[in-house]
């Protein structure tokens, strides 16, 4: 029998992977059919694009939830590049808006995963309370 947490953590998994993909499949087409650069060559700014996206791919295809926690960090260049073009770019605005909702919702389903799944695994961080008791009585003792 499934508990709700572990239900809601393979959601987690799945908004989170689907999410990451889409928004990877969204950079492609917009950077180099949608509406690629005329100043550069198409190909040179959505392989720049794309890279920082393929690089948690295997631990996303592999659910470790490290790599969704520490992929957050890859997503937040995009939430700021579609922030950015929102207020800057009237052209590309819905392109910007609908980069802003793949990235807010994988986001978020990142931190759910990682958070829920880590739990499962007894995986935590120690309260920084408990970090600084165990340091004074480890140099207490010395």
């Amino acid at each position: 029998m499934n508990s709700p947490q572990a239900n809601i953590t393979r959601l987690a998994l799945k908004v989170a992977q689907i999410g990451h993909f889409t928004l990877l499949v969204w950079v492609i087409a917009w950077h180099s059919l949608i509406s690629p650069a005329i100043e550069l060559n198409p190909w040179v700014l959505t392989l720049v694009w794309t890279v920082p996206l393929l690089l948690p791919i295997k631990g996303i295809l592999k659910a470790k939830p490290y790599t969704f926690a520490w992929g957050n960090f890859v997503l937040l260049l995009y939430f700021l590049h579609s922030l950015t073009l929102i207020y800057v770019d009237e052209g590309e605005r819905w392109l910007a808006i609908i980069e802003l909702v793949i990235v807010s919702i994988t986001f978020i389903a990142n931190l759910i995963f990682s958070r829920l799944r880590g739990k499962e695994l007894g995986l935590k961080l120690k309260k920084l309370s408990q970090l600084t008791q165990e340091e004074s009585e480890q140099y207490s003792a010395k």
